[in-house]
């Protein structure tokens, strides 16, 4: 075999052994825990949200949308907490046998679907990145959150606050933590930035401060309250 020929064999499993190095380098596991505490110390730590935002070149690259769905049925919303990067899409199926009517009027995305029937669905582009409280105007035991965000990076922990966020790629990142009974001053104090690696790829233990304050009664969408059901009004229920 001549040098040349032995040089490219080389020079072939060296490019193999870096990419399969880089590759192991993409799939990073972050890996942390969130303990709720407080008050409220009842809010389960599912009701958090906790991601990842690139420093650098890298928060230039924006995340892959997505489609994903919120069912309505026996008058809830399922899942109660739902996370999607910005430029998703998400459907909004009534399963119920009556009426919905589904809207949103804070600081994520704001939209009023209006009322629509049983077996029917309607869908939201979220374009925006920001919380958004999702109720419907009929029925007001109904809420849901749809966190939209500009990272890939996320994970809603399990009842007992752990959490995993698979293929992170190594590199300088800020975390941020969302929790439905924190307020908001309290949320920001809790961000940082961290480097990960294959060495360090634990964010540890979060404590939240969570407080009944940040929950409070909603209105309808025309900011009044809600009026008891009407048995006979077909809005309330279908044949």
């Amino acid at each position: 075999m001549s040098i040349r020929k032995q040089a490219a064999q080389w020079l072939a499993i060296a490019g193999c052994l870096i990419a399969a190095l880089t590759c192991n380098a993409q799939d990073i596991t972050v890996t942390g825990h969130v303990d709720p505490e407080g008050a409220a110390k009842t809010s389960s730590a599912s009701a958090s949200v906790v991601w990842l935002v690139p420093v650098g070149a890298a928060a230039d690259s924006p995340a892959a949308p997505m489609h994903a769905v919120l069912t309505q049925k026996n008058k809830m919303f399922d899942p109660h907490l739902l996370v999607v990067t910005r430029g998703s899409s998400v459907e909004f199926p009534n399963h119920d046998p009556w009426f919905h009517n589904v809207f949103s009027l804070f600081n994520g995305k704001r939209f009023d679907l209006g009322l629509y029937e049983a077996g029917s669905s309607r869908t939201v582009h979220f374009d925006r990145v920001g919380i958004s409280y999702i109720f419907c105007n009929i029925h007001p035991e109904m809420s849901a959150v749809i966190v939209v965000l500009p990272s890939p990076y996320f994970a809603i922990p399990n009842r007992q606050g752990e959490f995993s966020i698979a293929s992170v790629p190594a590199g300088r990142y800020t975390v941020h933590v969302w929790n439905e009974n924190a307020l908001p001053a309290t949320l920001q104090a809790l961000s940082r930035e961290v480097q990960v690696s294959d060495a360090s790829h634990s964010l540890g233990t979060i404590r939240v401060q969570v407080t009944m304050a940040a929950s409070v009664p909603h209105k309808n969408k025309y900011g009044q309250d809600y009026e008891p059901p009407s048995p006979n009004n077909p809005v309330y229920v279908q044949p």
